[in-house]
């Protein structure tokens, strides 16, 4: 989806609609504005629900200051004309009040950006803005300053964020992606000490792999490839709405009987990926004009190390990453479903899945079938897209269950006899 050919009142009404359905917002809470190219300013209402908007309510603010529409302009108007004014080379401001960044303001702390890779990627920097009157031009012009500075993101003391960007759904990617890594941070001081990476550590994981493969031509699609296209855009789209991952990070595989396979697409909205927008990859090439995941590299080695394995998912689901991110000890011996479908979870070196591909594709088999890398993600396996789905849902839930179990009490783990007992049970092997 290429949001440059949807109209600026659409485009606000569906980001709004996303960021209210993710419980980023409140039905009176946030604002979101773009500036086009004939210098009008796009903006959402005051006093309207944000969980019923529609394109008839977006207000246009014209440059001599007239208004279009049959709402008043959003309160927070002065500072979204603040930072167009500061900074010309911004199109889109979102300004929202998602639990866990009003966390870090109203104790007016930063988030970090160094607790897995692709923040650091997507958000380069942020800065704090001193509290001040809503709507107020003063706080217009707090914030206006700190965007004049060459910052994209602004924590606004007591009040939540501020993102400027190109376009509303490069802002709305840093914002998604803020609120991720925040809520991660909270969760994971939770459980133990956090290892955060060094700044540059994000550039261990840059590779250009997905962009040197050579095209070819598919001729045609057998039955088994559009199935599999089907069923893995269903799955993508109900791990987006589990937060399992975020807007363009997260790739899905599936091998397909002839040795090739079908992955997620390299820096594409998966909230609104289609059929044919997933990439069959077929003898180290990939289909003509599109890119794969830069993760295309590992999932190639894993799938030639086991004939086993047809499906590989490599997400990011926040309780379980609060694992990956800290000291703490993910062990999933807790009910006998997480025991019996992760089995003993390994965990990697960070960096290691781009640095050690071959060695990373040995982790996996039958009998262990998913991995946490420390400060990267997790990846799980199965023979099937829904056995690999399935795993990833409990292995989330676990680390969720794990998580919240210590507000209550000591965990009592499923001991080695009660172990022994499920692998006879249910035929597991070592």
């Amino acid at each position: 989806m290429n949001i440059q050919y949807i109209h600026p009142a659409d485009q606000l009404v569906m980001f709004m609609q996303r960021i209210y359905d993710k419980g980023m917002t409140t039905t009176s809470g946030g604002n979101l504005s773009i500036l086009d190219d004939d210098g009008n300013i796009w903006i959402t209402p005051a006093s309207v629900d944000k969980g019923t908007l529609t394109r008839q309510d977006i207000i246009c603010v014209k440059p001599d200051g007239t208004t279009i529409g049959p709402h008043r302009p959003s309160s927070e108007f002065p500072f979204h004309a603040a930072v167009y004014k500061m900074r010309p080379d911004l199109k889109a401001v979102l300004h929202a009040h998602p639990p866990a960044l009003v966390a870090f303001s109203i104790v007016r702390q930063l988030p970090d950006l160094d607790l897995i890779p692709s923040v650091r990627k997507v958000c380069q920097s942020i800065e704090i803005a001193p509290y001040d009157v809503p709507g107020s031009d003063a706080l217009g012009e707090k914030i206006g300053a700190c965007f004049a500075d060459g910052g994209d993101i602004v924590m606004l003391e007591n009040h939540g964020i501020c993102i400027g960007a190109p376009d509303m759904f490069t802002a709305f990617q840093r914002f998604e992606t803020l609120d991720y890594s925040a809520n991660l941070e909270i969760l994971a001081k939770r459980i133990g000490k956090i290892n955060k990476l060094p700044e540059n550590a994000y550039r261990i994981t840059e590779t250009t792999t997905h962009l040197k493969m050579d095209d070819f031509i598919p001729h045609s699609h057998s039955s088994e490839e559009l199935a599999a296209r089907r069923d893995m855009i269903t799955f993508i789209r109900r791990s987006y709405k589990q937060g399992l991952f975020t807007a363009t990070h997260g790739t899905y595989s599936v091998r397909l009987s002839d040795g090739s396979f079908l992955i997620t697409p390299f820096g594409q909205d998966r909230a609104y990926l289609e059929e044919d927008d997933l990439v069959r990859v077929k003898a180290g090439m990939k289909e003509q004009g599109k890119t794969p995941s830069r993760a295309v590299g590992l999932h190639q080695k894993i799938y030639e190390n086991s004939p086993d394995i047809h499906a590989i998912l490599l997400a990011h689901p926040v309780h379980a990453m609060a694992f990956a991110i800290t000291d703490a000890v993910f062990d999933p011996r807790t009910i006998p479903e997480s025991y019996i479908l992760l089995r003993d979870v390994k965990r990697l070196p960070y960096g290691e899945i781009y640095t050690n591909q071959d060695k990373t594709a040995k982790e996996f088999s039958l009998v262990n079938p998913a991995v946490m890398v420390n400060n990267e993600c997790v990846i799980v396996t199965g023979n099937s897209l829904l056995q690999a789905f399935d795993r990833l849902e409990v292995m989330e839930s676990t680390a969720h269950s794990i998580i919240n179990s210590g507000a209550i009490g000591k965990i009592v783990h499923i001991s080695k006899e009660e172990v022994d007992d499920l692998k006879v049970a249910f035929n597991l092997k070592d």
